[in-house]
């Protein structure tokens, strides 16, 4: 069953370095206080899994946490590319980052199939792209039934899993809504799971469209207001703008990411 613990201690606690982690959120709800505390503790050589890494990875990945990414799509939304990915796959910098590259709808259906543990999922996809030939997780099977042959994917079960959803109540069950992506599918697929949350309530009101995850799908929830900034919580706060054109100019150059980095993340640590 879910604790309610300090970010600092559910991160100490369920995220260790060497791990495979999923920080999932489509566009809102992306766990960005959770990663800062992971950089704030110095948790490294993550292979980093999320079907958009955006600014959140950004970071973790100029901070050198990360060894591998496992995407479907990269980039700052709506602005640009992510420097210091860029800067870490083409100059190696600050360490070597491997890649293993998908289409959305197959890193959608390895989470469904990590979620029902299974060894694999099954689509239609990738004909005429050169990604299977560029990853060892993307193979092909032929239907028994009608022989037709088609695209298999290999199950993600990350080591752990961290999302950021609206509330919580009291005894750990998690509700989000909005556009919840994969954040179900990430969860159910992991060996642990952590939840930082706007707030903490005596009961889940519902809320239309909302996902409960139970408090036995859950380890560990922890409060953080604001905890997606600067992406938005929906019903709670709204996306910053201005922060994701400002990053583009942060992260184009080294030093400057290292300061700001220090100044916004790591000086709270201290």
């Amino acid at each position: 069953m879910a604790e309610i613990r300090s970010l600092r201690d559910a991160v100490a606690g369920l995220v260790h370095s060497g791990d495979t982690v999923a920080m999932e959120g489509f566009t809102h709800l992306i766990p960005f206080a959770a990663a800062h505390e992971m950089i704030r503790q110095r948790v490294t050589d993550l292979t980093l899994v999320r079907m958009t890494p955006d600014v959140i990875y950004d970071q973790l990945i100029g901070m050198g946490a990360a060894r591998k990414l496992v995407f479907s799509w990269g980039g700052n939304p709506g602005v640009g590319s992510l420097h210091r990915f860029r800067d870490a796959v083409e100059n190696g910098w600050p360490r070597p980052l491997e890649l293993d590259e998908h289409s959305h709808a197959g890193m959608a259906n390895r989470y469904v199939a990590g979620a029902s543990r299974l060894p694999f999922a099954v689509l239609r996809g990738y004909r005429g792209s050169d990604l299977p030939s560029r990853s060892e997780t993307i193979s092909t099977v032929v239907c028994p039934f009608t022989g037709e042959e088609l695209a298999a994917v290999a199950a993600i079960n990350p080591d752990v899993t961290v999302i950021h959803a609206q509330r919580a109540d009291r005894d750990g069950n998690v509700q989000l809504w909005g556009l919840v992506g994969v954040q179900k599918e990430a969860a159910l697929a992991a060996s642990r799971v952590l939840v930082t949350v706007e707030e903490i309530v005596d009961d889940l009101t519902p809320a239309p469209g909302a996902v409960v995850l139970p408090s036995w799908t859950v380890d560990a929830v922890a409060v953080a207001p604001n905890g997606a900034h600067p992406s938005y919580a929906a019903g709670y706060t709204v996306r910053d703008n201005g922060f994701y054109q400002s990053w583009d100019a942060v992260s184009r150059d080294r030093d400057t990411f290292l300061r700001w980095m220090d100044e916004h993340v790591l000086e709270e640590a201290r």
